[in-house]
């Protein structure tokens, strides 16, 4: 698979949170695009349509034109995130959000006991949070491009708050071979750069250590069945959904060993649900309270059909475990 430098095309109207469209995949150079899908901001806080194209060559699925620094940054903004804290309630409460965290722990307390852990996208830190019931000698600290992580820090769930990317300037030369896990749970999908967000995550890592990677898998049937209806499209801060098979490669080329390849656990039963809340964001609240018990019928049918679905296509996420091998 092409690593070539891809190329961009120039927009006849350009602003300020979009780049330039691009003709070709950012992944493998590819030409043959297609439009997967078109939608709008859920919350309405930026007008017009945000489009994901999926590359026919090898399946990579992009935000395209992409936002710009600037458009990162108002969609991070403190007030953007609260909102779609409270939208994301609606669909996973409090306890479902720390079951899922705790069964991800569980899973991966099989590692050797690590004596650091960095966990990259960390949000609030409620991984890390569950993450010390199995591993209660490792020092956990935290990555995140919000202040989210600065609380977390203020409230003792990590023990080292670092803001941005790991690609941010700095980052990973100043945290180089310092970690026996990094962590990240639906961060890549986030990345300006997934590739090189990889390549600074071996970098934080120590040789042997292990790299865990969680993202929302594009070829889910959902996807095809929901259409913009689908939450892990998550537009418009989703800017990168990367298939499994050029997940492997990529980590395979940059010197690591798969160890693990997880379809089941790391399913989220919101699908159906979710989709009813997207259609139902813009309406007037007392239209969205109507509607509630087609919501909760929604969510019932997530939660009964779970088991069943995660061994099936319609599984929304895969997780890698990886390890990183001596130079």
């Amino acid at each position: 698979m092409s690593t070539s430098t891809p190329t961009r095309t120039t927009p006849a109207v350009a602003d300020h949170f979009h780049e330039p469209r691009r003709a070709d995949c950012p992944w493998c150079g590819g030409r043959n695009l297609r439009t997967r899908m078109r939608a709008r901001d859920p919350l309405r806080d930026r007008a017009g349509t945000f489009v994901l194209e999926q590359c026919r060559q090898c399946g990579h699925v992009f935000q395209n034109p992409r936002l710009t620094a600037e458009g990162l940054a108002f969609f991070h903004r403190e007030s953007y995130e609260r909102r779609l804290e409270e939208f994301a309630a609606r669909v996973l409460s409090d306890h479902a959000v720390r079951r899922r965290h705790r069964a991800a722990a569980h899973k991966l307390s099989a590692l050797p006991e690590p004596e650091s852990w960095l966990d990259v996208g960390t949000g609030h830190a409620r991984f890390p949070e569950a993450a010390k019931e199995f591993f209660p000698y490792t020092s956990f600290d935290g990555l995140d491009p919000t202040g989210r992580v600065e609380q977390a820090l203020l409230e003792e769930r990590v023990e080292e708050a670092h803001r941005g990317f790991l690609t941010t300037p700095g980052t990973a030369a100043r945290l180089r071979a310092r970690y026996d896990v990094v962590s990240m749970f639906r961060h890549l999908e986030h990345t300006p750069d997934p590739r090189a967000e990889l390549r600074a995550a071996l970098t934080v890592l120590r040789p042997g250590g292990h790299l865990v990677v969680e993202v929302a898998d594009p070829r889910c049937a959902f996807a095809a069945l929901l259409g913009r209806w689908w939450l892990p499209y998550g537009q418009p801060r989703h800017l990168h959904l990367v298939p499994r098979a050029n997940l492997r490669a990529e980590l395979e080329r940059q010197g690591c060993t798969i160890l693990v390849t997880d379809r089941r656990t790391p399913h989220i039963p919101y699908d159906l649900s979710a989709a009813v809340n997207l259609v139902l964001a813009p309406a007037h609240p007392l239209l969205r309270a109507a509607a509630a018990p087609v919501a909760d019928v929604a969510w019932v049918l997530d939660n009964i059909l779970a088991p069943l679905l995660r061994r099936t296509p319609f599984s929304n996420a895969y997780r890698m475990v990886a390890r990183r091998n001596a130079p």
